[in-house]
């Protein structure tokens, strides 16, 4: 395991997050089920043991910032009436849609 941490799931608990998860498990697969969570929280462990005292927390890594700009009327040379003509159903100007929940 990573630097001497052993975690230990039984067979029944890799039964029981089988279950809460609502995947099936053959008997044939628990063992090396067992084995690779053990490696995995094993590793999760490992990282509780990082010294992050010092660091600012990290929420947005990319350097991206919401853009807004102002809605703009484009004139594109067609009324209206001309665009709600190629739809199905039209009610007072708008398009009528079934009701999406």
């Amino acid at each position: 395991m990573y630097n001497n941490v052993m975690v230990n799931l039984t067979r029944e608990d890799v039964h029981r997050l089988a279950m809460l998860s609502k995947i099936t498990i053959a008997e044939d697969e628990i063992a090396q089920m067992q084995k690779d969570l053990d490696s995995v929280l094993a590793y999760v462990e490992k990282l509780q043991d990082v010294d992050t005292s010092n660091l600012e927390p990290t929420n947005q890594v990319t350097g991206l910032k919401n853009i807004m700009r102002n809605d703009e009327v484009i004139d594109y040379g067609m009324s209206q009436e001309v665009l709600l003509s190629n739809v199905p159903e039209v009610e007072k100007n708008y398009i009528k849609t079934k009701r999406v929940l």
